[in-house]
């Protein structure tokens, strides 16, 4: 029951942030449509408490939309766009911040990530030993 109310708030959030931005600009006249097209990147992070989404509870999600500008609710979404970038997209890239020192506490929180990267689908899981090592894990991407 659990994973259909998270994939039910996933698949409805991605719609919003993927959507919204593109019933704008079909709206639009040719005289003020851009005069470049983009890849939509748009995302839906979730953090839960445990081991794997399966069997996790969901207990934060946030969008993020990188293009055309950095926006959503994610609450650093211009510095987050910036390192996903930096990375080509890659949530396995991201640099861990090497100053920050965690406790060894086993309190798992699992961070996933769906929606569409530059055009393409993604769909991303990853447990962190605890919330600290979580919020090292990148300098802004899984900081929410």
């Amino acid at each position: 029951m659990r994973n259909t109310a998270r994939w039910a708030a996933t698949l409805g959030l991605t719609a919003t942030a993927v959507c919204g931005p593109l019933a704008g600009a079909s709206l639009a006249s040719p005289a003020t449509a851009p005069a470049s097209l983009y890849a939509p990147s748009a995302l839906v992070l979730t953090v839960g408490h445990g081991e794997s989404a399966a069997t996790a509870a969901p207990v934060r999600a946030v969008t993020l939309t990188c293009a055309p500008k950095a926006s959503g609710t994610h609450p650093a979404a211009e510095t987050a766009c910036a390192e996903l970038r930096g990375a080509g997209g890659d949530f396995d890239a991201l640099t861990a911040d090497s100053g920050v020192l965690c406790t060894r506490e086993y309190a798992p929180v699992v961070v996933t990530v769906d929606g569409v990267w530059q055009g393409r689908h993604v769909s991303y899981e990853r447990t962190f030993a605890n919330e600290c090592v979580k919020n090292a894990g990148s300098a802004s991407v899984f900081t929410f």
